[in-house]
């Protein structure tokens, strides 16, 4: 309704005020406006020009502004949601650094340890061969002294005795024999 009224007035109102009466022998603009001057139409052409301007494009201009500043927006709001996202990454990461270090701080800690036991276990094997091979060889000595004293002894009572250096009886054979096997 509010349209048509201002339609209505866009055209009837020239009309009107190009329609008044003159008296004669004044000037032909004034014959014609019944005015010395035009100003008063100027200034309401002007209105109706701008008025018909801000009608047509005013709303295109404010959805332009509108539509700019909510990309604008749209665009701060997902930068921030990177730089969040980015700040959570870093969080994380720094997180996993810390962990890693502790995990490397057990890890270190562990193995000095498996180290020490290790180590206590080759030395305690080690001290156990020597001992047993200071055992066999003290045995191996033992076993070659008898031997040899045995070998001595065969060899001086077989160069030096024979049997008929020792008379024996054969009640004195039995006994020895029954004493060797007793």
């Amino acid at each position: 309704m509010y349209k048509k009224l201002l339609y209505a007035a866009l055209f009837v109102l020239p009309a009107v005020l190009m329609a008044s009466g003159a008296e004669p022998g004044t000037s032909k603009y004034f014959l014609q406006t019944g005015r010395e001057t035009d100003f008063i139409p100027r200034i309401f052409n002007a209105t109706v020009f701008f008025g018909l301007l801000y009608y047509l494009v005013a709303t295109p201009i404010k959805n332009f502004f509108v539509g700019r500043r909510e990309g604008i927006a749209a665009s701060l709001n997902e930068i921030e949601s990177k730089l969040q996202e980015a700040k959570d990454a870093q969080k994380s990461a720094e997180q996993a650094v810390e962990d890693s270090k502790s995990k490397a701080k057990e890890i270190t800690v562990d193995s000095k340890k498996e180290m020490d036991l290790l180590a206590k276990k080759l030395e305690d094997g080690i001290e156990k061969d020597l001992e047993m091979l200071e055992k066999q060889y003290e045995e191996k000595i033992a076993h070659d002294e008898r031997r040899m004293v045995k070998d001595a002894i065969d060899s001086v009572l077989n160069e030096n005795i024979t049997s008929d250096d020792i008379p024996l009886t054969e009640e004195q054979v039995v006994e020895i024999v029954a004493k060797k096997v007793a």
